[in-house]
């Protein structure tokens, strides 16, 4: 079955993987078809693994390969598309970043969502998928922005990612 791995806080702090290094480690684990999409974490591979099994797995190797503790949030392709696809702000407005923040807490993501009312719809505005949140913020001001200064918190770092709408549609092509 097809997979997208996607692997939190690599090559931003402090934890560098080359991309090379990462497909060699997980083939080597027995994972086929191994691809990476971009230098921030993004795999897709095939498994007959699911689930918390392939995320146990997956994080084992990480973990052993390269030294560090291993946080990765697993999907199927249909889900992934269907996250894609269900994207409710417009992914190409102009001078705006549409992101989603994929999570592995549900109660993460609806601590989350819940202060989407506090936002100042000018600069940022949040709303709740299945599994994920949804975000779009001016360029430019990801990082110091609510969401973004929300999400920077150390009980998010183990269960949740960003990703740009624009890598996730690369990791369906």
């Amino acid at each position: 079955m097809d997979h997208v791995i996607l692997l939190r806080g690599i090559n931003v702090g402090g934890i560098n993987i080359k991309m090379a290094d990462l497909r060699a480690a997980l083939t080597e684990a027995g994972f086929s078809d191994v691809r990476t999409v971009l230098a921030t974490g993004n795999v897709h591979l095939r498994s007959p693994m699911r689930g918390a099994e392939l995320k146990s797995s997956v994080e084992k190797v990480l973990s052993d390969r390269f030294g560090y503790e291993a946080w990765v949030i697993v999907l199927d392709v249909p889900t992934l598309r269907g996250i894609v696809d269900d994207y409710p702000f417009d992914a190409e407005r102009d001078g705006w970043h549409p992101y989603v923040i994929f999570g592995n807490d549900d109660t993460h993501l609806a601590e989350l969502a819940a202060i989407g009312d506090t936002l100042d719809p000018a600069l940022e505005r949040i709303e709740a998928g299945h599994g994920v949140v949804y975000w779009e913020v001016v360029k430019g001001s990801t990082t110091d922005s609510v969401v973004g200064k929300f999400t920077a918190k150390a009980k998010f770092k183990p269960t949740t990612t960003t990703r740009n709408l624009r890598t996730l549609a690369k990791m369906l092509a």
